[in-house]
């Protein structure tokens, strides 16, 4: 047993040994390294990760690797394809010792996305695949040449004027001759959009771009046509069809009175009333007409069981459902001056302080960008707070116990063009030339876009119908917008509604409520127009003063 116990001993040692000293031979069934990596990208001699905006259209791209590139195995295995599939020619060479492979595409189109991606069988001299496949977005810029010839800075923006007019005249709806909501709207017209669409006409009228006589047709028929569609209260909805004049619902209880949007319409109906002043019968019918809309508007009502503010909807089926307060500061300004200065159901000044200013906790006070900002939301908010209830309403030294709204105006305007430039997200092509977030459609929808709601879409209408109150700074906006980007952002009606140099997107659609600021604002601009007419109204002067405004204009 002994000699045994010893051999079984002296075979453990002489295993122990062999294993120590010499490794065991590898399992054929276990995977060996036959892969090679991706090392270093440059782009134009610069890495950013893996995404280029403002390219030239002849990138150079080098895509250096761990090991030297077959360079046959590069057909099938490198593709450059715009974002629809298409595939774009290219050439590639090595270089540094065959480790890196130079792209060089053929001339690519402006503001356009394209994928360079490399995939796993891209082969290495020594036959190996790459481990893991490689994507790179190149977008390339805007191609800086100018796309319409060169006007005087005037005769731009008499072109803009009569180019954005053509929403109104040309596409006025048939029958009830409103504003359609959208370009792709069909019967459905807007009233608060037809309120700017008729300030848009006056404009028109003004500029001889119609003559008075087809001005005052247009009207005509638009009264005649709102003496007879639905209203609640006196409001009318904020959709109607434009042939029949009953409400097309905006959202399931908001079938009803739409008293913002029936505010805009009355300060434009106010504003061609002020206009149309001839002492002949058809001038003095639309007049008397203009007068019996406007008066038979129930503001007063619209506080809800006689309450401090006013409510924004009223449904004959949900009542005061959508329970929406019109609260300050917004772009509703211009609904608490219609009704204060209404001779038939005017509100007191009570409502005003109370509901709309809230005694005062609308005011901001805060600093942003350089620019304290009077009234409102951080930031100031979408730009169209500026512009809807001041197309009429002139802020040129108003003041009252809460604003100066010539300086609000102004700060509003410079805070969102300031972060722009500033452009602390990064979006590409935000410049001092490309500005203006407000409410738009953008790419897959639409937002109400802010410096605090910021996705890298550019509206035309924010900085245009902010010219009144920053004029270099828009005219800037226009002149890059229309030379630069008209290829692009121009249309049969004006500038499309928005775009995104970032997505490289733009807008096929226009809107009412965007178009009607462009021809109006610009008008304030250039003439003060509309804020003339508009202020001349005595119910209007009388109503401002009742809330406590004080202005040269009243």
């Amino acid at each position: 047993m002994k000699s045994i116990y010893s051999y079984i001993l002296i075979l453990s040692v002489f295993f122990g040994c062999k294993k120590t000293d010499n490794p065991a031979p590898v399992d054929p069934t276990l995977p060996t390294t036959t892969t090679y990596t991706f090392s270093d990208l440059k782009v134009n001699g610069t890495f950013s990760g893996f995404t280029y905006y403002g390219l030239n259209n002849i990138p150079i791209v080098k895509i250096t690797f761990s090991s030297p590139i077959n360079l046959t195995s590069v057909s099938g295995n490198v593709t450059l394809t715009d974002v629809a599939g298409t595939s774009v020619a290219f050439t590639p060479t090595l270089e540094n010792n065959d480790n890196t492979v130079v792209i060089t595409p053929s001339v690519l189109q402006p503001i356009t996305k394209y994928i360079l991606t490399v995939n796993t069988g891209l082969l290495s001299k020594t036959g190996n695949k790459l481990q893991t496949s490689i994507a790179v977005n190149l977008i390339t810029a805007v191609d800086d040449t100018d796309k319409f010839a060169r006007i005087t800075d005037d005769e731009l923006l008499t072109l803009v004027q009569k180019q954005t007019f053509k929403y109104f005249w040309d596409f006025g709806h048939p029958t009830s001759g409103l504003a359609r909501e959208r370009n792709t709207s069909g019967n459905t017209v807007t009233s608060g959009g037809s309120g700017f669409g008729i300030m848009a006409l006056v404009t028109g009228v003004s500029r001889n771009f119609i003559s008075r006589a087809d001005g005052l047709a247009r009207i005509q028929k638009i009264v005649a046509f709102l003496k007879t569609a639905e209203r609640f209260h006196g409001a009318y909805p904020h959709w109607l069809d434009g042939n029949t004049g009953k409400v097309i619902p905006f959202s399931t209880k908001d079938n009803g009175g739409d008293l913002v949007e029936t505010s805009y319409l009355m300060a434009g109906l106010i504003t061609a009333r002020q206009y149309f002043n001839g002492a002949d019968a058809n001038e003095t019918a639309l007049r008397n007409d203009i007068n019996n809309i406007y008066n038979g508007v129930e503001w007063s009502w619209y506080r809800k069981d006689n309450s401090s503010t006013l409510y924004w909807h009223w449904s004959p089926n949900y009542n005061w459902d959508m329970n929406l307060p019109v609260k300050g500061w917004n772009e509703c300004l211009v609904t608490y001056v219609m009704a204060a200065a209404s001779p038939t159901y005017s509100i007191p000044k009570s409502v005003y302080d109370t509901g709309w200013a809230q005694n005062g906790a609308m005011k901001n006070g805060n600093t942003y960008y350089g620019v304290q900002l009077p009234l409102g939301p951080a930031s100031g908010g979408p730009l169209f707070l500026a512009h809807y209830s001041f197309m009429g309403i002139n802020p040129t030294g108003l003041t009252d116990a809460y604003a100066n709204y010539e300086t609000q105006t102004k700060a509003h305007t410079l805070i969102n063009y300031n972060y722009c430039k500033a452009n602390p997200l990064g979006y590409y092509g935000y410049s001092e030339n490309c500005w203006g977030l407000t409410a738009s459609d953008i790419q897959n929808g639409y937002t109400a876009s802010s410096p605090t709601n910021d996705v890298g879409t550019i509206a035309p209408t924010a900085a245009l119908s902010s010219i009144a109150y920053t004029p270099t700074e828009s005219m800037q906006a226009l002149r890059y917008f229309y030379y630069k980007l008209g290829n692009k952002t121009w249309g049969e009606y004006g500038f499309y509604d928005a775009f995104s140099l970032k997505d490289q997107w733009f807008a096929s659609s226009t809107l009412a409520i965007d178009q009607g600021p462009i021809v109006v604002m610009v008008e304030n601009y250039r003439s003060k127009l509309i804020w003339n007419l508009f202020m001349s109204a005595p119910e209007v002067k009388a109503g401002m003063k009742n809330l406590g405004f004080s202005s040269p204009n009243l």
